[in-house]
């Protein structure tokens, strides 16, 4: 009679160590009571994802503020769908926001004494356990063909049942071994099963760290575990890593939870006690369609990382936001904390949404813009030169012209209690600022002509714009430099103010800000810009006359 340890025998000859071995190999962690163990466990199938981003965000700040470790495993047995250098790629994006783990796989080398931490790498402590799943019946190599594994999901479509490998569509888990072992002999291609005690029809009781106690269905699906390729699946995989690196607490995606039942098996089947789970609201989108979706790598933009460092936004900005999606108490924290020091703030499962949370770019925005509008003038020329070199040459380009006229541009109303917000991300200060540099100016309003309100006549605008030349003195303050404005506006026949037109319309041909809306279009070719005064200034009495009679000249 063949047992079934000679089956574990024979498909794996070589593995001689045991779980009491690895159980030694990987002892329980040293660390003070309350701290934390958590990992994010990536796959190297491409970008880092938004809703990664959040994943990994909240194992670290658990991690940290429990004293605990927080590392990083890369998961890479789905071999197809590997995309090189995207793990590298990954872990340096990570570090970008300031997410740099303690231990794992580090990208170009690893650290810790949990490793290996590329799954590819722990093939033989993978063999040591399903050898041993092999040994004590809990496992079974599996023969049947792409070809009947399709006639069995066909058969249970016809009658209307689950579909899946499992009962009495189990084929090989009822195989005697010795017919077995005749298959492996005769050579015939197999992978090995776990063999689940369960049944759908019955419940669980899970508990998880947001969403609380619930039941969900027994898991009774023999699920492969290691496959023709000689690696692992991922579900048997995780509960292996997560156990021998001594994980406390496995921080994922809800849309794990729908697996919860076959990883609560593996590790009873194990005899192994299970990790604490938090399953994280998924990061939702309003399609065309009117439909809450996931956030789609294939539909958005903003679904990957890179998006927001291509297109300038500070790194800080996107943690603060995706805080407010973890949880609903920041916000008002970090408001009355000045946007500042955000690291100080205590992250709760207890304060976390069971719903999806929808990206919110206008937020995102705003968090941007408060990012920016509290650096100096030196770190804005400083975060622009890093990012442009890589990403955008064009304002790379246009800095370098002169650093220190950069830094007066983006120092327009910056040092006073409330700054200006005038800039949302980095990638688009190239066209907001382009109107300070001349010869960008006359390639604008060659490309562009300005376009005055159409109830001003030409003789109205040439007159204004004149005397502003001449009368508007640079050489005062702001307050004096207004009144001097206001002053040519009523001696023009504009209304000091928008109250005092109302009361006599047909006195006046507009009000000052008509005289207002002349000089910023002149100089800047928009309706919208930075402080008049001070792009006045910056400009200089020269090109600021250069430009009213290039205006003028071509009315």
């Amino acid at each position: 009679m063949v047992t079934s340890k000679e089956i574990a025998d024979l498909i794996f000859p070589d593995i001689d160590s045991d779980l009491v071995k690895l159980e030694a190999r990987y002892p329980n962690r040293n660390l003070p009571e309350g701290a934390e163990v958590t990992r994010f466990a990536p796959s190297p199938t491409g970008f880092l994802h938004t809703g990664s981003l959040f994943t990994s965000l909240i194992c670290y700040r658990v991690a940290k503020q429990t004293g605990g470790v927080f590392y990083v495993r890369l998961e890479d047995t789905d071999t197809k769908r590997e995309v090189q250098g995207s793990g590298l790629e990954l872990l340096n994006q990570l570090r970008l926001f300031g997410i740099v783990p303690d231990e794992g796989y580090l990208g170009d080398h690893e650290s810790g004494n949990y490793g290996p931490y590329v799954q590819s790498k722990r093939a033989d402590i993978y063999k040591v356990v399903i050898k041993h799943l092999l040994e004590n019946d809990k496992a079974y190599p599996c023969f049947c063909s792409p070809e009947e594994l399709e006639d069995i999901r066909k058969e249970q479509e016809k009658v209307k049942d689950n579909p899946g490998y499992y009962g009495k569509y189990a084929k090989c888990r009822n195989l005697s071994n010795e017919e077995r072992k005749a298959k492996i002999l005769a050579g015939d291609p197999y992978v090995i099963r776990f063999k689940s005690n369960g049944d759908h029809l019955n419940k669980i009781q899970v508990t998880d760290l947001i969403h609380g106690d619930f039941e969900i269905a027994q898991n009774d699906l023999d699920i492969v575990i290691y496959k023709s390729d000689g690696l692992p699946t991922y579900h048997f995989a995780h509960a292996v890593d997560d156990h021998f690196m001594r994980t406390t607490t496995v921080i994922r995606g809800a849309e794990w939870i729908a697996s919860l039942p076959i990883h609560v098996e593996l590790f009873e089947a194990l005899g192994w006690q299970k990790p604490r789970y938090a399953h994280l609201p998924v990061i939702m989108k309003v399609g065309e369609n009117g439909n809450k979706r996931k956030l789609s790598k294939r539909l958005d933009n903003e679904a990957a990382v890179s998006y927001f460092l291509k297109d300038g936004y500070p790194t800080e900005a996107l943690i603060m936001y995706l805080m407010t999606i973890a949880n609903s108490n920041f916000e008002e924290w970090i408001f009355e904390h000045h946007f500042e020091h955000m690291e100080d703030f205590i992250f709760s499962f207890d304060k976390m949404s069971l719903d999806g949370a929808l990206f919110d770019m206008g937020k995102m925005s705003f968090f941007s813009k408060e990012i920016l509008g509290k650096m100096t003038k030196k770190q804005i020329l400083d975060m622009t030169i890093k990012y442009s070199k890589e990403y955008n040459k064009d304002l790379y380009d246009l800095v370098n012209r002169d650093q220190k006229y950069y830094m007066e541009i983006m120092n327009i109303e910056r040092e006073k209690e409330n700054p200006r917000k005038d800039y949302e991300k980095l990638g688009n200060v190239y066209e907001l600022i382009a109107f300070f540099y001349p010869d960008l100016y006359d390639q604008m309003v060659k490309e562009n002509p300005i376009q005055f309100n159409e109830k001003f006549t030409k003789e109205d605008i040439t007159e204004a714009l004149l005397i502003i030349s001449k009368e508007l003195s640079l050489d005062q303050d702001e307050q004096s430099w207004f009144a001097n404005m206001k002053e040519i506006g009523e001696k023009l026949g504009f209304a000091p103010n928008g109250k005092t037109f109302k009361q006599n319309p047909d006195m006046y041909k507009g009000t000052v800000g008509d005289i207002a809306e002349f000089i910023r279009l002149s100089l800047t070719l928009r309706k919208n810009s930075p402080n008049l005064y001070y792009v006045m200034k910056i400009l200089g009495r020269e090109e600021c006359d250069r430009r009213f009679h290039q205006v003028i000249a071509n009315l």
